[in-house]
């Protein structure tokens, strides 16, 4: 029996299972390792590496091996995995050498490393250990105690404690470094010898090697320490996060279990306390120094040949620093401040650094975000000249490949993004046609990951330069059981924003009147109208149930520039409302199967605040609502996202009232449905209670769908699709049919 969309997108993980992911490209662009499962339904992903001459796939490390995987993580572990939003299992994250000859990944909170070559993996000395208990020596290729046996495939255990948190090899692949206990450890694999580097030797709330939550969450860094390109030293971060207010989350079904507590920095509440320290292998310390006062946030650290590049930020946001740390001293200088009235952009990729020294930036002019390949002078000077033109929006920096820089970037179309390379002959475009891309690339070697609307998944070939043609690497990921989107793209308003309309397959213009549907984020980071088909799977799920569906990207959402991002400074409620009815009152004129008496709204997060927000304030537009997960009083979500639009709420706190849901409780007189998970601790669900209290306070019917045991990612098959099919009921019987 084939399986309705709603229970195949849950079983596939939104059809991530089975395709790869997670790219890493040899130095001469030979080899490329990636993740993927065995197939479409199987959670569980292995370890692959790739010939980009002929496309020939070899497994180098199968979770399946190792007796014990698919037991509990530790919380540490389950929070970086949901700060990741990564739903799959087995070998969801791995680290090489720089040679890429040898990866490291955990199983089981157990160190491993395979090789990449098709020799051997490096070995260890001793057994995998536990606590201070020493191993016990053993023989790699030969049977040793426990699990400490060498593995077919390459794959080794490290002698290393448990349970262990992302682990790194050194530039030369000798060594591991990986976190435990809040500790950063080395361990070496030629002499087995495991020992800590750097650690909190009993101070409470203090960590070696980690990413504090509103780094991982809201500024991309998932990692807390880097190698020296000698191997010799790391920089670590050390975060204390005794100043952070402390949360309990608490599993309700279960009232035998204690709370979960969680240090969750809300907005105008005090932040951990990062700072960096130069480490030796020989035990030297140095402490790396800048104004943590005026910049508290530690954003990203580059470190290769030349100086550590380190990245940090106002708590306002309003100013960031591009620091040069001396590697022996740790004293730091400053390359470059920039400044802006309402935030400066974390963009992803910067700082780096090209082969002759120069620096990668991103930074904003003439409209547009662009790229800057400079000098440290230059860009100290203000003298740098971009390299992109002010008509493209650069995204993301994905690579630095000797003096050419790989990126993405928009044109005109914010829905099309496309794969770009900077090099010291020009600038090119590497994929042509509509659709997403993105890349990696290495000596020479590029991945090109491309989406479109022609199909719903994505295809990954690999190109080298010059030679002709490429070779793909395989998806095994299912192809849904619906019918293939046909989103009609318009734009809609004075603002232009960009929006998509779905209909039934099975409707016929003029056979009758359809409901409406908005499904919508609507907000800061998602970004929804895109040219790709994937995009849109379960909006056309919705249409096939007999509704209208309507997707609108209005200000705030990414690819549009700085000044198009700015719009929302000081009001998360007004801008993104009202550019959604805009599209709503577009489609209405473009369709007239549209039927305007019986309009519905649905998100999840941001959106799930905007669907909450429409029926309370434009209850004559909008008929019933489903706000999944919602931020309903943003004094409750965390500091870097909320200060960088509203401020600090001591300064705004009017603007904060404006934009919070609470206040507006008595204004209900459409069917609501709250959705949240009581694990979620991104939106803790006290947002939804708060609102469903200040909604029986006015004596205003709605409904609560509490999900137990559920973070914000709702990875659960049985909820994710049974979610599904709740919301479609739910919105029938609001709207009537």
């Amino acid at each position: 029996m084939t399986d309705s969309f709603p229970r195949q997108q849950a079983r596939t993980r939104g059809f991530s299972l089975g395709a790869p992911r997670s790219f890493e490209i040899s130095p001469g662009g030979s080899r490329v390792a990636f993740l993927r499962s065995r197939g479409g339904s199987d959670p569980v992903t292995c370890l692959w590496v790739l010939d980009a001459a002929t496309g020939a796939e070899r497994l180098v490390a199968d979770p399946a091996r190792v007796a014990g995987e698919g037991a509990d993580i530790s919380e540490q572990e389950r929070a970086r995995r949901e700060r990741a939003r990564e739903q799959a299992s087995g070998i969801v994250g791995y680290a090489t050498d720089s040679a890429l000859t040898m990866a490291a990944f955990v199983l089981a909170g157990q160190v491993y490393v395979t090789g990449l070559t098709g020799g051997a993996a490096p070995t260890s000395g001793a057994a995998p250990t536990s606590g201070t208990a020493p191993g016990t020596p053993w023989i790699a290729g030969g049977a040793g105690p426990g699990t400490a046996e060498a593995r077919p495939g390459g794959m080794r255990p490290v002698n290393a404690r448990v349970p262990a948190l992302d682990p790194r090899p050194d530039p030369s692949g000798q060594r591991v470094a990986y976190v435990c206990g809040g500790a950063l450890r080395v361990a070496d694999l030629r002499t087995g010898e495991d020992r800590q580097i750097i650690g909190p030797d009993g101070e409470p709330g203090v960590t070696f090697g980690l990413a504090e939550f509103v780094a991982a969450e809201e500024m991309g860094r998932l990692r807390g320490y880097w190698w020296a390109p000698d191997g010799t030293a790391l920089l670590v971060a050390r975060v204390d996060e005794t100043p952070v207010r402390r949360w309990h989350i608490a599993d309700p079904a279960n009232p035998g279990r204690p709370p979960t507590q969680v240090a969750y920095p809300a907005a105008g509440t005090p932040n951990a306390e990062v700072s960096l320290l130069l480490a030796g292998l020989d035990g030297g310390r140095a402490g790396v120094e800048w104004d943590r006062i005026g910049f508290p946030y530690l954003v990203t650290v580059a470190w290769d040949a030349d100086r550590p590049l380190i990245l940090v930020q106002s708590r306002d946001q309003r100013r960031m620093r591009l620091l040069a740390a001396d590697p022996v001293s740790g004293t730091t200088a400053v390359l470059l401040e920039e400044t802006d009235r309402h935030w400066v952009d974390v963009v992803a990729g910067v700082p780096a650094r090209t082969g002759d020294g120069r620096i990668v930036w991103a930074t904003d002019g003439e409209g547009a975000r662009r790229l800057l390949v400079a000098t440290a002078a230059e860009l100290g000077e203000g003298s740098a000249k971009p390299v992109t033109p002010p008509h493209l929006q650069v995204r993301d920096v994905l690579d630095v490949d000797g003096d050419a820089v790989l990126f993405t970037a928009s044109g005109d179309d914010p829905g099309e993004i496309g794969l770009w390379l900077s090099a010291p002959d020009g600038l090119a475009q590497l994929t042509t046609g509509p659709g997403v891309h993105g890349g990696r690339r290495a000596g020479g070697t590029t991945v090109i990951i491309s989406r479109s609307l022609a199909e719903p998944g994505a295809t990954v070939r690999v190109v080298r330069d010059g030679q002709d043609g490429s070779v793909e690497v395989r998806s095994l990921a299912e192809r849904p059981n619906l019918p293939a989107p046909r989103p009609g793209l318009f734009v809609s308003g004075p603002h232009a924003a960009r929006t998509a309309l779905l209909l039934p397959s099975w409707h016929r213009p003029g056979s009758g009147k359809l409901p409406v549907l908005l499904d919508t984020y609507g907000g800061p980071h998602g970004q929804r109208v895109l040219a790709a088909q994937g995009a849109f799977l379960t909006s056309q799920w919705f249409a096939e149930q007999g509704f209208a569906v309507l997707v609108a990207d209005g200000r705030g959402t990414p690819g549009r520039g700085p000044e198009w991002d700015r719009t929302v400074a000081g009001d998360l409620a007004g801008p993104v409302l009202e550019d959604q009815v805009e599209a709503l009152r577009e489609a209405i004129d473009r369709c007239a199967d549209l039927d305007i008496d019986r309009v519905a709204i649905r998100g999840w997060s941001f959106g799930g605040y905007l669907a909450a927000l429409a029926v309370l304030r434009r209850p004559e537009m909008f008929h019933a609502a489903v706000a999944g997960a919602p931020v309903t009083d943003w004094r409750l979500y965390d500091t870097h996202y909320t200060e960088r639009y509203l401020g600090h709420p001591d300064e705004r706190g009017a603007d904060y009232d404006a934009c919070s849901l609470l206040p507006q409780a008595h204004r209900l007189r459409r069917p609501l449905m709250i959705i949240h998970g009581l694990a979620d601790d991104n939106v803790v669900v006290a947002h939804s209670l708060r609102l469903s209290s200040a909604l029986l306070a006015a004596g205003k019917p709605h409904a609560v769908l509490p999900l137990s045991g559920v973070t914000h990612m709702t990875p659960q098959e049985v909820v994710a699709e049974n979610l599904l099919l709740l919301e479609v009921d739910f919105l029938r019987r609001s709207l009537g049919g």
